[in-house]
């Protein structure tokens, strides 16, 4: 009984080590996408744009002064700059997928055909998307546009300069979930974890 208890702890401890090694893995290439984001956007104002990994997973927050006129959902030219340069990125990185997220503050919006901040944020994620793939060819089918409307803001929507911190559009970079799963059947076959 204490030989297969032994052999047991054996097989757990490998098996937890061969997670350790796909997460490094994970967090190796997160980086290396951090990296090159801000090698590329790393001479822009910081309040404009902020890149940070949480859970894992890359994002590019992008405030909504540097991409849109207030209440709008047309792309700026300088914002086009700032989104030619992230293409360039995810261009390179073909084995990562990407959720484009509009973010709105609680201030109700009515104007033009869009009904509320639903409308606006989803507008605003889908405009992001367009310039990403029309004017610099990106993928589509690594894209995903979703709106938050005002549901999951950064801070309190008391003052004008904390409702600007919550309009926001979020670039999420995703490793494709096979990608992941790979990384950890290639650490279950990597000799260096077996022997």
């Amino acid at each position: 009984n204490l030989e297969k208890s032994l052999e047991s702890l054996q097989e757990k401890d490998l098996t937890i080590r061969k997670l350790q090694d796909a997460i490094t893995r994970r967090d190796s290439v997160n980086l290396s996408l951090v990296q090159s984001l801000k090698g590329v956007l790393g001479n822009l104002d910081d309040e404009d744009i902020e890149i940070s990994v949480e859970k894992g997973v890359v994002f590019v927050s992008i405030s909504d002064k540097l991409l849109f006129t207030s209440g709008s959902y047309n792309i700026t030219n300088k914002a086009k700059d700032v989104l030619g340069k992230v293409a360039k990125v995810v261009n390179n990185k073909p084995d990562f997928e990407f959720m484009v997220e509009g973010h709105t503050d609680s201030v109700p919006y009515r104007s033009g055909v869009l009904l509320d901040n639903w409308d606006l944020s989803a507008k605003r994620a889908t405009s992001v998307v367009r310039i990403l793939q029309n004017d610099f060819g990106v993928d589509p089918a690594r894209m995903t546009a979703a709106g938050r409307s005002y549901y999951v803001p950064l801070m309190g929507n008391d003052t004008a300069a904390d409702r600007a911190k919550n309009r926001r559009t979020r670039i999420v970079v995703l490793p494709k979930l096979d990608q992941f799963y790979s990384m950890i059947e290639e650490g279950m076959n990597d000799p260096a974890i077996n022997n």
